[in-house]
């Protein structure tokens, strides 16, 4: 599935307090950046979710009931990418959202 103009529409008016928000195309998802820097990913199933490699960030993420990004690859074994779920209620709140994503472009910088 590929994303639609209704959800590039969606992730920016979500992340619409971030400054220097750019969104960009990728492996059907989206990368959403700020100043240049990717900070969050859009997959192509619509699922949000932040960067957030090893440490404070993460472990908060994990708190707060994120999930982190896992796959099986084709040998079978698994593989974690540094990104974490948005909790599905946080969705409805914006300034958590805009909270959570400054926390997470502070731990990038």
């Amino acid at each position: 599935m590929s994303l639609g103009a209704a959800d590039i529409a969606f992730v920016r008016d979500l992340f619409s307090d971030i400054p220097d928000l750019t969104t960009r195309r990728m492996f059907g998802g989206l990368g959403i950046y700020s100043g240049g820097v990717i900070f969050a990913l859009m997959r192509s199933d619509g699922q949000v979710l932040l960067k957030a490699q090893e440490g404070p960030f993460a472990d908060h993420m994990a708190a707060i009931g994120g999930e982190h990004w896992t796959y099986t690859r084709k040998n079978g074994t698994h593989s974690a990418m540094p990104y974490w779920s948005l909790p599905e209620n946080m969705l409805d709140e914006p300034d958590q959202i805009t909270n959570l994503a400054n926390r997470c472009l502070a731990a990038l910088n």
